[in-house]
């Protein structure tokens, strides 16, 4: 009779998606600090080549292509890829948040390990109306950060978290 191995079980997606809007933000963040920036290089280095050295085309064209290239596939892909991984869902003893796009990163908080819980709007945020909820814990991996969320969606989020949290006994008090 064959050995069967046992595996761990597969942590499913958190139930609980971005906002849609959270596609824009993330677009409107790579276009600026991304993808404008190597664009402007680009044609810096490009235009005056054009001008006052047009035989220098030949060999600057790849190298530019190589930088503005790459920062223009950024801001197309990253949005949605980034979207369908960002979620968050709230149990009765933990937070499970997953984020990123290329290094994805799923987390699951204990209540019980709960600091504070901080609602943060940057102001390329707050154009689009959306927040991040930051849950800080009694761990050395860091905060829980839930990005992306409408402002209604944060606020409520945030609220439910402390009130959850103080019902849990724990070490984090």
């Amino acid at each position: 009779m064959p050995m069967t191995e046992h595996l761990p079980p597969r942590l499913r997606p958190p139930r609980h998606k971005a906002d849609p809007l959270a596609r824009r933000w993330w677009t409107a963040q790579a276009l600026l600090t991304v993808t404008a920036p190597a664009t402007l290089t680009g044609l810096a280095l490009f235009v005056p080549a054009l001008l006052f050295f047009p035989g220098a085309l030949v060999w600057l064209g790849p190298p530019l292509a190589l930088l503005v290239a790459p920062a223009l596939a950024y801001a197309l892909v990253m949005p949605s890829w980034r979207y369908k991984v960002h979620g968050w869902e709230l149990g009765t003893l933990a937070v499970y948040a997953a984020s990123g796009w290329f290094w994805q990163k799923r987390r699951i908080v204990p209540l019980s390990r709960v600091q504070t819980v901080d609602t943060v709007r940057g102001p390329l945020q707050r154009s689009y109306g959306l927040a991040t909820v930051t849950v800080t814990t009694a761990s050395t991996h860091g905060d829980v950060k839930i990005a992306g969320l409408s402002d209604a969606d944060a606020e409520h989020l945030a609220r439910r978290i402390g009130e959850a949290a103080q019902l849990v006994p724990g070490d984090a008090t």
